[in-house]
């Protein structure tokens, strides 16, 4: 037989037990700790913290901007799907149109990635909301892009987590040396995915509890 630990629980315990050894942990804000915990459980790299940035509202804003009825658009559905609904407040709704036929169209139109199409049709909605990035680099592009021009309303919160080897440092880095007045938090580099995104969602309305 095979020896390796089999309980839920156990597995639960013993991961985060390993994480909070970790001492560059102690480092960061008593609020930010839980976020980054939840983000090296997702990947299992603990070598993110050295990239990690958060801005230092941002606990805080999340907070207010939930209670203010914020929603969350999210650039991919695999981002969707993998918020933990029973955390998020009453009401608080999850969005994400990257299959819509419109979005779809309007790429086509405009020669552009669905991902960033769908920040076009969302507009002024984002004023205030939560957007969460797990994927494409063009989603907060195009964010930016369209804040900066004055064409979309400006979430209260971005986390962004955009993965790969095209656009995914430098839009990160854009973000981390310019956030346009939102807060944020983000990994720089080309490292990222939607499995962190989901964790620093649900650390922020959650926490480590569940």
């Amino acid at each position: 037989m095979i020896d390796y630990v089999r309980a839920p629980d156990a597995i639960y315990e013993r991961s985060f037990a390993e994480i909070s050894r970790i001492g560059a942990l102690a480092a960061l804000a008593d609020d930010i700790r839980p976020v980054a915990t939840r983000i090296i459980h997702a990947c299992g790299m603990p070598d993110v913290l050295d990239d990690l940035r958060f801005s230092a509202d941002l606990v805080a804003r999340t907070r207010a901007a939930f209670d203010a009825g914020a929603d969350i658009y999210c650039d991919v559905e695999t981002l969707r799907h993998g918020v933990m609904r029973h955390l998020l407040p009453n009401g608080c709704a999850l969005h994400c149109r990257i299959s819509a036929p419109d979005v779809a169209s309007h790429a086509n139109e405009h020669g552009m990635t669905r991902a960033s199409a769908q920040v076009d049709l969302w507009g002024g909605r984002l004023d205030g909301q939560i957007m969460a990035i797990g994927n494409a680099p063009t989603t907060l592009f195009r964010l930016m892009e369209l804040i900066d021009q004055g064409k979309v309303g400006r979430p209260a919160v971005v986390i962004a987590f955009p993965v790969g080897f095209v656009g995914a440092a430098e839009s990160k880095a854009e973000l981390a040396a310019d956030p346009r007045g939102m807060a944020y938090a983000t990994l720089l580099g080309k490292r990222g995915g939607t499995a962190m995104a989901q964790a620093a969602v649900n650390a922020l309305a959650g926490g480590l509890a569940t």
